[in-house]
């Protein structure tokens, strides 16, 4: 029987959880994203402790490696990564877009479009179909009344996530619908196990995060 250790920080809520093969049994979560660095140490050990589990029982860690919050990015990455070098176990990166689309189900809708909010009309995003097979490869993507209009003349796509309010306001297409849906460790549970079972692990040495695009900070006035 194998436990997994899963970290997600890419987005506003940081959550921890670990999984016994794909059935999660206990989960952390912090709503400051802020704190996500302070958050991922103590949960983890929290965690570990409730279950009455020593580090050395992990099988594995998966991390969600973006795209997603830059600084929650690499925080996830280096505690994942951190973990596996000390562990001597599998690093899994999951990427942010597949995990959002996992747990998105609409027989009426022929695409999933998983939308992260990166600020002004920018978003990231990828397409997905029913059977989650991806579609559009993840990119960055500024949002105009034209964006996906050739998807939209053949396929009912379902747009969601914190980037896809704003999509909301550009486009009027009966293609085009608008929902909730939340992702959350059940997913990353299953997905993370699938990996696992299939040796799909991450070199440790060159692991980093997907950030799709460069970082662009601020100039101090």
């Amino acid at each position: 029987m194998s436990h997994l250790l899963h970290i997600n920080t890419a987005l506003e809520t940081a959550s921890l959880s670990v999984s016994l093969e794909d059935k999660v049994i206990s989960e952390r979560k912090s709503h400051n994203q802020k704190e996500h660095a302070a958050f991922l140490h103590v949960a983890i050990d929290e965690m570990l402790r409730e279950n009455d589990m020593a580090p050395s029982q992990l099988s594995g860690v998966s991390v969600i490696s973006g795209p997603g919050s830059y600084t929650g990015l690499r925080v996830g990455m280096a505690c994942a990564k951190g973990l596996c070098f000390a562990l001597s176990i599998p690093l899994i990166n999951i990427n942010t877009l597949e995990w959002m689309a996992a747990a998105a189900h609409d027989e009426e809708r022929d695409l999933f479009c998983p939308m992260i909010d990166a600020r002004r009309m920018e978003v990231f995003t990828a397409l997905y179909d029913r059977r989650k097979k991806c579609v559009l490869l993840p990119q960055a993507l500024i949002l105009t009344s034209e964006s996906f209009s050739d998807w939209l003349e053949e396929r009912k796509i379902l747009f969601f996530g914190n980037g896809a309010e704003k999509f909301r306001m550009l486009v009027n297409h009966p293609n085009a619908s608008f929902g909730t849906v939340t992702s959350g460790a059940e997913e990353l549970g299953v997905m993370a196990w699938s990996k696992y079972v299939l040796s799909e692990f991450s070199d440790l040495t060159y692991a980093e995060p997907l950030y799709v695009k460069e970082f662009q900070g601020t100039t101090p006035s």
